[in-house]
């Protein structure tokens, strides 16, 4: 299945790509509504934790609201098994309709639930449940849509196309701070979303999922998976992908850095410049709204760079960069007390973050066969993922606590020194695919 070299393939006609565009398109605004779902968790926790939660400490209160947002990471490798075994033995559309309903579902769940005050234990343990089916979607959405964006693009614009990926993951983040800051400074008091209106963004979510779920039905599947499919019937068996034990490793590899940054400068920063900056609320979400729109502008030009020079060089960017940077760039975001010096250096640290996100998912997808290549992508790096992102923002607060907050830079710097080491010894995948050139 592996080539020695990428065949030149000719460029696509302006139908071809128009049909290319669109099932992109659609696609990919599955995965911005998976994310903001995911998210909008995050973003109102500080309004429904008390309904679901006993007591008058708001501290612990925010802690069990966190540990079931943790939990949700546990989910994520089950769901990768899942959602990609479905998606390599019945088609990538299949397994893309049902991990949208699934997080529709968990979104709807945690909309319609009564407080702590109405059911009594019942209601964590349900907001836990629906948790845990937004985990399941979130672990194999990543898996599947990164294996559809990639088969479904012209190869000699994979990287560029599979980058929208990371466009959508962050507008789901963006989008949920928008419905947040709408609900705060235009729509209700602090009360009335205290009271109910954080069920708002779950029920948007909602039916934004259902949506979502009926634009992917007409999703055309991807020609690799129907010429696969005619040449050897797809299994998706944990069999057929332990024959790949290099790969295997190779995910976990390149994946480990690329993660935890990751979650340190979205989901980790915000409590970064709140905690050990000291900017206020409001200057918070300005500042992580800004780095995160720089995020979103810097994906599609390192996908695109890649398609020219590579996936290796744009990935080795991002190692050495990491690795050096690391430490110097948070130390000296933390002495700052300037929002404008904030984002200045949170989109310093995006500039070579970004040259992982925008294309971890298309050197995923060319490691593996068609008949493995979404259970390939989506299981080993979602428990990747569960180890290393996930952790991140936990780990760094810990060093916080015990006074040694900059053990967490040299942590995180050491983590992508490690990646880094793999990036220097794998194969550039653009270069040597184990795509084949169906579509």
């Amino acid at each position: 299945m592996t080539e020695a070299s990428a065949p030149v393939s000719p460029p696509p006609d302006a139908a071809d790509a128009r049909r290319r565009i669109k099932a992109i398109f659609i696609g990919s605004i599955g995965n911005l509504v998976e994310w903001y779902d995911f998210y909008a968790y995050t973003a109102f926790a500080l309004y429904f934790a008390d309904a679901f939660f006993p007591g008058h400490d708001p501290v612990v209160q925010q802690l069990n609201a966190a540990v079931i947002f943790a939990a949700t990471f546990l989910m994520r490798p089950l769901g990768g098994w899942l959602f990609g075994y479905l998606a390599d033995h019945f088609g990538r559309r299949m397994s893309l309709t049902l991990s949208v309903l699934c997080m529709c579902l968990g979104s709807l769940i945690i909309a319609v639930t009564p407080t702590y005050n109405s059911i009594g234990f019942a209601a964590p343990v349900i907001l836990a449940l629906a948790r845990v089916i937004e985990g399941l979607s979130l672990g194999g959405e990543y898996g599947t849509s990164a294996t559809y964006l990639s088969e479904v693009a012209h190869p000699r614009h994979r990287g560029f196309y599979s980058s929208f990926q990371y466009v959508t993951l962050i507008g789901g983040q963006l989008t949920a701070i928008i419905v947040l800051l709408l609900l705060q400074k235009v729509f209700l008091t602090a009360d009335q979303l205290k009271d109910w209106g954080w069920r708002i963004p779950f029920a948007i979510g909602a039916l934004l999922a259902i949506f979502a779920a009926v634009m992917r039905r007409k999703l055309p599947e991807t020609e690799a998976f129907v010429a696969a499919r005619k040449a050897v019937h797809p299994t998706g068996a944990l069999s057929d992908l332990l024959q790949h034990p290099r790969e295997l490793l190779l995910v976990v590899g390149l994946t480990a850095g690329g993660t935890a940054a990751f979650y340190t400068f979205t989901t980790y920063m915000q409590t970064f410049v709140r905690l050990s900056v000291g900017l206020t609320p409001d200057q918070t979400t300005i500042v992580i709204f800004g780095t995160l729109v720089f995020a979103t502008l810097l994906q599609p030009i390192y996908g695109a760079i890649s398609d020219r020079i590579g996936r290796k060089p744009v990935l080795l960017f991002f190692g050495i960069m990491g690795s050096v940077a690391t430490v110097p760039l948070l130390m000296t975001l933390k002495e700052t007390r300037s929002p404008l010096m904030a984002f200045v250096l949170i989109s310093a640290a995006w500039l070579f973050v970004a040259a992982y996100t925008s294309i971890n998912a298309v050197v995923k997808a060319e490691l593996f066969p068609t008949n493995v290549r979404a259970l390939g992508v989506g299981l080993p790096y979602a428990i990747t993922v569960s180890l290393f992102g996930g952790t991140a923002p936990a780990i760094a607060l810990y060093f916080k606590t015990i006074g040694h907050e900059h053990w967490f830079y040299f942590y995180l710097s050491s983590v992508i020194f490690v990646s880094l080491m793999v990036y220097a010894f794998m194969r550039d995948t653009r270069q040597r695919s184990a795509m084949q050139h169906h579509n």
